[in-house]
C-alpha cells in the first residue's frame, strides 16, 4: 500500500487515498468540534508582521474539518474570515480574461464532455492561423488583455507545435488600441519537452484540471484515450515545473466525484507542489459540471448545492490564501457574486465555449463545451462589478515584469504586491473605459477610479499613476505598469 507522503513525484503518494479517506473521517469526528474548529479559524486569521500582513493558510485536514463542519455559527465566520483573507491580500480588484477554444478535436472519451471522441453529431472545428487572427481582434475589440486558450487532446489535429503557432499568432496582433498580453494554456497534460516550449513561447500560466482525484473514478470517467492514464495526467505539474513554467493551475470538476474527496485531494496537491517545488499554485479553478451537448450532469449524482458550493470556495481561500482563484461563466451572475466575496480573484467575461465562437453575432451552440449561464457581454460584467464595489482589472504586469513562481509568491505573502496591483489594475481600467467602454460604464468607473486612487498608500506610486491615467485618457499611450 503506498503511503502518503507529499514531497514523492508518485502521484499514490502525495495524492493518497489512505490520508484522503482518514482526512474525511477525521473531519466527520470533528465537525462539532468548536475549541478545534476555533483554533483552527485562528490559525487562519491574518497577522500583522514587520514585513505586512502574513497568513499561515491550512493543512488539508484543518480545512476538511472547516469544510465539514455544520454549525451555523462557524460557518457565518468562515465567510468572513474568507472576505477578511481575500481583501488582504487581493483587494477589491477582480482580473478579467476570456476563454478561446482553438479546436475541439480529440482523441479522449471522457464520458462528462461533449468533445470527446465517440460523439460524431457536434460540429468538429479547428481554427486557421487566420481564424485564430479574427477571433483574437473580436476579442481586442471588446477589451480583453488576457486569453486562456483551449484545444481538445488530439495529437494528429492538435499537435504541440500548432498550439505554438497559436501563441505566436495570438501575439502578434495589434489592432488599434488592443493587444493580448497574456496567454495562458489549458491543453492536455504532455511531456516536459513540450512544457519547455510552451515557457518559452512566452505562455502566462499553465492550467490543467484533475476533473477528480479519485483514481478508480478516474479511470472509469476517461475510459479511453491518453487521458485515461491517471499517473500520467495527475503528475503533470511536476513536469510543468520541471519544464520551467513556475505558474500553474489546478482544479476540479465538482460534481464528478464526493465534494470533500475532491476538496482534499485538490489541497493536497498544492501542497504537494509547495512541498517539491517551493511555490504553490498560481490559481485554483473551481468548476461545475453542467449540461452539454449529449451530456446530462443529473447522470452523475454527486452534483453540489449553490450553498456547498459556496463553502467550498470560502474554505479553499483560506486554506491557500495567496493563491488566485477562478470562476467561469458556467456560474450564474448570483453565484458569481457571492463567491466574488469570498475568495475569486478572477473571472471570464462574455465567455463563448466553442470553436470560432467571437466572430459570430449569434452565440453558436453547435461545438460548445458546456452552456453558458452568464451570457452577458464585457462591458456589462465591468460595469455589473463596478456597482458592486470592485475594480475590473485587465492588468498582466506580474507575468511581463517577470514576478512569478516564487517571486509573485514572495511579494504577495509580505502584501507589496498591493503596491503594484491596485495602481495597476486602476491603468489598465482606464484603457478599458477609454477605449471600449459604454457612456454609462465610462461615467461610473471614472468616479471609482478617482475614489480608489486615494487608497494608493505610497505618495510617489499615486502620483505617477495619477500621471499615467491623465496620459492614457489623453492620447493614445497605452501599458503603463509598475
Amino acid at each position: 500500500m503506498a503511503i502518503y507522503n507529499p514531497k514523492s513525484l508518485k502521484a499514490e503518494e502525495f495524492i493518497n487515498d489512505g490520508e484522503i479517506l482518514e482526512t474525511i473521517k477525521y473531519a466527520e469526528e470533528n465537525k462539532r468540534n468548536i475549541p478545534l474548529i476555533d483554533s483552527i479559524l485562528e490559525k487562519a486569521r491574518p497577522k500583522k508582521t514587520a514585513d505586512g500582513i502574513h497568513c499561515e493558510g491550512l493543512s488539508h485536514r484543518e480545512a476538511s474539518v472547516l469544510l465539514a463542519c455544520d454549525i451555523p455559527e462557524k460557518i457565518e465566520q468562515m465567510f468572513k474570515l474568507a472576505e477578511e483573507i481575500k481583501l488582504a491580500f487581493y483587494g477589491n480588484r477582480i482580473v478579467m480574461f476570456a476563454p478561446l477554444y482553438l479546436s475541439n478535436y480529440c482523441v479522449n472519451g471522457c464520458v462528462y464532455c461533449p468533445y470527446h471522441y465517440k460523439n460524431k453529431h457536434i460540429a468538429r472545428k479547428k481554427l486557421t492561423q487566420e481564424e485564430v487572427r479574427k477571433e483574437v481582434i473580436a476579442l481586442q475589440d471588446m477589451g480583453h488583455k488576457r486569453l486562456a486558450i483551449e484545444a481538445g487532446e488530439d495529437p494528429v489535429n492538435n499537435p504541440i507545435e500548432y498550439i505554438l503557432e497559436c501563441i505566436n499568432t495570438i501575439y502578434s496582433i495589434h489592432h488599434k488600441n488592443g493587444d493580448i498580453r497574456r496567454v495562458n494554456v489549458n491543453i492536455a497534460a504532455t511531456t516536459v519537452e513540450n512544457y519547455r516550449k510552451l515557457k518559452e513561447a512566452g505562455i502566462g500560466t499553465y492550467i490543467l484540471f484533475q476533473e477528480t482525484y479519485h483514481k478508480e473514478s478516474y479511470e472509469q470517467l476517461h475510459p479511453t484515450g491518453p487521458k485515461h492514464d491517471y499517473n500520467y495526467h495527475t503528475e503533470a505539474m511536476d513536469r510543468a515545473m520541471e519544464g520551467g513554467i513556475d505558474d500553474v493551475g489546478l482544479g476540479v470538476l465538482f460534481g464528478l466525484e464526493l465534494y470533500k474527496y475532491e476538496f482534499a485531494g485538490l489541497l493536497m496537491h498544492a501542497e504537494h507542489l509547495e512541498a517539491v517545488h517551493g511555490v504553490g499554485p498560481h490559481t485554483i479553478s473551481v468548476p461545475r459540471l453542467k449540461k452539454a451537448d449529449d451530456i446530462d450532469p443529473t447522470q452523475f449524482d454527486n452534483g453540489i448545492s449553490d450553498e456547498i458550493f459556496e463553502k467550498i470556495i470560502a474554505c479553499i481561500r483560506i486554506a491557500v490564501p495567496y493563491t488566485g482563484m477562478i470562476i467561469s461563466t458556467r456560474e450564474s451572475q448570483e453565484v458569481r457574486a457571492k463567491a466574488l466575496s469570498i475568495g475569486i480573484s478572477q473571472i471570464s467575461g462574455a465567455s463563448r465555449t466553442s470553436v470560432g465562437g467571437y466572430t459570430e453575432e449569434e452565440r453558436p451552440h453547435d461545438s460548445e463545451q458546456f452552456d453558458v449561464s452568464d451570457q452577458r457581454t464585457l462591458d456589462e460584467v465591468v460595469n455589473w462589478l463596478m456597482k458592486l464595489g470592485f475594480i475590473p482589472s485587465f492588468c498582466t504586469a506580474c507575468y511581463r515584469e517577470g514576478r512569478t513562481g516564487d517571486r509573485f509568491m514572495a511579494l504577495c505573502k509580505t502584501g507589496q504586491i498591493q503596491n503594484c496591483c491596485h495602481p495597476n489594475a486602476l491603468m489598465t481600467l482606464t484603457e478599458y473605459l477609454v477605449d471600449y467602454a459604454s457612456e454609462e460604464t465610462k461615467e461610473i468607473g471614472f468616479k471609482l477610479i478617482e475614489k480608489e486612487l486615494e487608497k494608493v498608500t505610497k505618495d510617489k506610486v499615486r502620483a505617477i499613476a495619477k500621471q499615467n491615467i491623465d496620459d492614457i485618457k489623453s492620447s493614445n499611450r497605452r501599458d503603463f505598469r509598475f
